[in-house]
C-alpha cells in the first residue's frame, strides 16, 4: 500500500508511512526504545528540504516531536513526577526553563514573529527531549553504556566510510565536502559531533577495563576519531582538542570558578579595547587578498594574517552584531531573525567575496547570536546557565566516587567541546551537537541529585 501510495504521488517519502506508524506505536508502548533509536539516527540524519523550502533533519526531527508527545502524555499520566527528586528543582534546570521563558518573551517582542515561533518550537522540542526526556531515562550506568553503544556504533561506520572515500581521492582538502555526505552537510558538521564524542570514547574505553575485546574495539575507535579529526581540516576541531584536554587539569585541580573569572575579565578587555575609538577598524580585512584557499597549509597561512576568507566573513558580521545590540540591547531582535535584519548594520570594510551569504547562515557565534536576538539579558541568563552547570560538575566530580568521577569530568569535557564550538559557529540547533549540549547539561544535573 505504502509503494502504491508512493507510485500514486510521485512522492518518495510517502514509502516512510508504514514505518512511520510503527514508530509511533512503539513510542506509544516504550518511549525509551524509541530515544535510543533516536540516539543511532542523530550520526546518520540527513538535512532534507521540503519544496516549501521548509528544512528539516530526517529521520531525527519528527522522532524528537513524537518523543516529546510522548514525554508530555507521560508526565500527564503520572501527574506527580515533576515533583519528585531533585532533578526539577536544580539550578541547571531552572535556568534552562528561564532560559526558555527569555525566548518566549523575546518571541513576543521580535522583528519577525513567524520565524521566532518556529525558533521556540523547535527550541520546545530540543529541551523537552534532550533535557527532560533524556534526564529521566539516563539515570544509571546501565543506560548510559546503550546510550553509548547506541550512537558510537553508527558513527563509528559513518567515520569509517567517510574516510574510506576520502583516501580514494588522496584525502584532498579541496573536495573534503564531497565525502561526507550524506551523513554530514560539511567538514566542519563532521568534525564538530566526531570531536564532541571523543570524550564518551575514552570513557567507554576506561570504563571496560576487564574487557579485553571490547576495549580493542574502543581502542581501534579512538583512532579512527582522531583521523577523522585530523582529515576533516577543521581548524577549530584541532583547538578544541587542546582546549578540552585542557580543561581535563582545570578541573582535577578545582580551578573552574578562577577560569570563568579569567576569560569574563580577558573577553571584557578584549572588546573594550577593540570598540575604544574604533580601533576594530584597523582590523578590516584586504579585499584583493581575502580570498578562498585550496590548499590546507595555505589556508594555515592566511588564517595567521588574517586573509582567510571564512574567518574574515565572520568578522564582518560580527561587527554587524555589535551595532545590532547597541541598536536592540533589551529584547534583541528576536531568536533567528538575525539573517533578515543584519545587513544594514554590517561595515563595508570588513566586506568580502562571499558576504552574499546565499546559504542564509548567522553571525557564527552562538554567544554573540544569542545577545543579538535575544538581548543583554538573554546572553547574561544563557551565559549563567552554563557557569553553574560547568561550576555545578567540577563539585560533583570531588566529591564523587570513582565511577561517578569519571562520567561527570565526560560530561564536562563534552560540554566545553561544544562550547569551543560555538565561539566560531552557531550549531546548538542542529540534532548533531545541540542534542549533546542538552544531554550533558541533564547528566550533570542528575549526577548532583545525590
Amino acid at each position: 500500500m505504502g509503494c502504491i501510495t508512493a507510485v500514486a504521488f510521485e512522492n518518495v517519502l510517502l514509502l516512510a508511512a508504514p514505518v512511520l506508524f510503527l514508530v509511533i506505536y512503539w513510542t506509544i508502548v516504550d518511549f525509551k526504545a524509541v530515544f535510543f533509536l533516536l540516539m543511532a539516527c542523530i550520526p546518520l540524519s540527513y538535512e532534507y528540504e521540503f519544496p516549501n523550502g521548509l528544512g528539516t533533519d530526517l529521520p531525527t526531527e519528527p522522532l524528537i516531536i513524537g518523543l516529546m508527545l510522548a514525554y508530555f502524555l507521560f508526565i500527564i499520566k503520572k501527574g506527580v513526577i515533576i515533583n519528585e527528586g531533585l532533578f526539577f528543582k536544580n539550578p541547571i534546570t531552572l535556568l534552562l526553563l528561564l532560559h526558555f521563558g527569555w525566548i518566549i518573551i523575546c518571541t513576543l517582542n521580535a522583528q519577525n514573529h513567524i520565524l521566532s515561533i518556529k525558533y521556540s518550537l523547535a527550541k520546545l522540542w530540543y529541551i523537552t527531549t534532550f533535557y527532560f526526556l533524556a534526564g529521566y531515562i539516563l539515570r544509571d550506568f546501565r543506560r548510559i553504556e546503550l546510550f553509548f553503544w547506541s550512537i558510537f556504533i553508527p558513527l563509528f561506520f559513518a567515520l569509517i566510510i567517510t574516510l574510506f572515500r576520502h583516501a580514494l581521492i588522496g584525502f584532498s582538502f579541496d573536495e573534503v565536502n564531497s565525502v561526507m555526505q550524506p551523513f554530514f552537510r560539511n567538514h566542519v558538521n563532521y568534525a564538530s559531533i566526531t570531536v564532541v564524542f571523543l570524550p564518551f570514547v575514552f570513557w567507554a574505553w576506561r570504563w571496560y577495563r576487564g574487557y579485553k575485546s571490547i576495549r580493542i574495539i574502543l581502542f581501534f575507535g579512538i583512532i579512527v576519531f582522531l583521523m577523522a579529526i585530523q582529515f576533516s581540516y577543521t581548524r577549530a576541531a584541532y583547538v578544541c582538542l587542546v582546549g578540552t584536554l585542557a580543561y581535563y587539569f582545570v578541573v582535577r585541580w578545582r580551578l573552574t570558578r578562577y577560569a570563568l573569572v579569567a576569560v569574563t575579565i580577558a573577553g571584557s578587555i578584549f572588546i573594550y579595547n577593540l570598540l575604544e575609538e574604533n580601533k576594530y577598524l584597523d582590523y578590516a580585512p584586504n579585499f584583493n587578498k581575502t580570498i578562498t584557499h585550496h590548499k590546507f597549509e595555505n589556508l594555515l597561512d592566511a588564517t595567521a594574517k588574517g586573509e582567510d576568507i571564512s574567518t574574515m566573513e565572520r568578522v564582518y558580521r560580527w561587527v554587524a552584531g555589535g551595532h545590532m545590540i547597541a541598536e536592540r540591547p533589551v529584547f534583541g531582535f528576536g531568536p533567528a531573525n538575525f539573517y533578515d535584519a543584519y545587513r544594514v548594520y554590517t561595515v563595508n570594510r570588513f566586506k568580502t567575496y562571499v558576504s552574499d551569504n546565499k546559504e542564509g547562515s548567522t553571525v557564527h557565534c552562538y554567544f554573540l547570536l544569542v545577545a543579538i536576538e535575544q538581548g543583554v539579558p538573554g546572553f547574561f541568563i544563557f551565559m549563567s546557565l552554563l557557569c553553574v552547570a560547568l561550576i555545578k560538575g567540577e563539585d560533583i566530580y570531588h566529591r564523587s566516587n570513582k565511577a561517578r568521577k569519571s562520567l561527570v569530568m565526560t560530561a564536562l569535557l563534552v560540554l566545553v567541546s561544544i562550547l569551543q564550538i560555538l565561539l566560531i559557529n552557531d550549531m546548538i540547533e542542529t540534532d548533531k551537537i545541540g542534542s549533546f549540549f542538552f544531554m550533558m547539561l541533564a547528566l550533570i544535573a542528575n549526577l548532583d541529585e545525590d
